[in-house]
């Protein structure tokens, strides 16, 4: 994940996300570097790969992270990423902030999105997603 720190340098972190609801979703402690960047400048690029060169997608999403807080999503996002991931990642809505722990969970609101298909036919596409203003 790519986030901009308050003096504009940037910030790279390798970190775990879901997709759930049409988006990527991630959880991350109140003093790591990303949520205070994210806390100045939503902006962020979320990259992942795979480390084969003959198959597989690379994926970068272009968004805007907002933290998240309601129990029912707060549920919804534990029980994705118990399902995707082994210990420790198996949340429970108690370890989130808005469910009395800590962690912070973050939806990024995708606007772009690009596809990079490996070899041996490499290839590239594009999505551009609405944003929610253009929904109203």
């Amino acid at each position: 994940m790519s986030t901009v720190r308050p003096d504009g340098r940037p910030h790279v972190t390798p970190l775990i996300a879901i997709w759930l609801d049409d988006a990527p979703w991630f959880v991350t402690g109140p003093t790591e570097r990303k949520a205070l960047n994210l806390s100045s400048n939503p902006q962020c690029i979320l990259t992942t790969g795979c480390n084969d060169l003959n198959e597989g997608i690379d994926v970068v999403v272009e968004g805007e992270a907002a933290p998240v807080a309601d129990e029912a999503t707060l549920q919804r996002v534990a029980d994705t990423f118990s399902a995707k991931y082994p210990e420790p990642f198996k949340f429970k809505v108690a370890d989130f902030h808005g469910g009395g722990g800590d962690a912070l969970v973050f939806r990024i609101e995708p606007r772009k999105a690009f596809g990079f298909r490996h070899l041996p036919s490499s290839s590239q596409t594009r999505w551009l997603f609405q944003t929610p203003s253009a929904h109203a």
